[in-house]
């Protein structure tokens, strides 16, 4: 069984213009750049592989917000995206999400696109690199939480058929200081305080697979920790 891995920050009610989304947009984009060889170079999605290859995107400010900022990219007070970078058709990796909005039922995200398998899966698919993510996503959004995880995982561990964002453990998490303390956590669980945002937190050095059952144990008595200390829940409006 292969498993596929994914990545993403959530937030609600927090507005904000299209200039200040297309900022952390850019911030964003440059903090990932390091992570993955083809993620320097962004296109917008068309009808067509060739098609999309020639809508480069440059990853500025100014040029965001006017992608953002366009009528097909917005939907009443919130902005969207979705960019991707690939050399080939058959393996591209994205980001798309949305910010700015104001309503407390539809959140705001940014969500790094499945991966499964491909040279550029195994290169992301690490502890260090999706760990480099979810660190870019909390320094560049300040989102309430995020998470990079397998989606084997969240299915084994989540009966609902729509998750909620924060309410269960992953790969790599991040918490908003606001949301909570994190407490003391069982080795090899490395922990990562991120000043004037929250805590990172990193559940294994290596690959994180439903395969290994010393991994599903650690994330159980990670995911139990958590509960009791009130992290793992529902996103509430932003800093409260």
């Amino acid at each position: 069984m292969k498993e596929s891995y994914y990545a993403g920050c959530y937030w609600v009610a927090r507005q904000e213009p299209v200039e200040a989304c297309a900022q952390r947009l850019a911030d964003f984009l440059q903090q990932v750049s390091p992570l993955e060889p083809t993620w320097s170079r962004w296109h917008q999605a068309a009808g067509s592989f060739k098609k999309a290859r020639q809508l480069q995107v440059q990853p500025d400010a100014t040029t965001l917000a006017k992608l953002l900022g366009r009528k097909a990219h917005r939907f009443g007070d919130r902005s969207s995206f979705w960019l991707w970078a690939g050399e080939n058709e058959e393996e591209t990796t994205g980001f798309h999400g949305s910010c700015g909005s104001s309503s407390t039922r539809v959140a705001s995200v940014c969500v790094l696109n499945s991966l499964t398998s491909g040279q550029v899966a195994e290169r992301v698919l690490t502890a260090p690199v999706l760990t480099g993510v979810v660190r870019a996503m909390a320094l560049a959004w300040e989102p309430e939480v995020g998470l990079a995880t397998s989606s084997v995982h969240r299915d084994l561990i989540v009966t609902d058929e729509f998750p909620e964002p924060g309410a269960f453990v992953g790969w790599v998490m991040y918490f908003a200081h606001f949301r909570g303390t994190v407490p003391p956590l069982p080795a090899p669980v490395q922990v990562e305080h991120l000043p004037d945002r929250g805590t990172l937190i990193t559940l294994t050095p290596e690959k994180f697979t439903v395969s290994n059952p010393e991994h599903v144990a650690l994330a159980a008595d990670v995911q139990a920790r958590l509960q009791d200390a009130g992290l793992l829940r529902p996103l509430r409006p932003w800093g409260t």
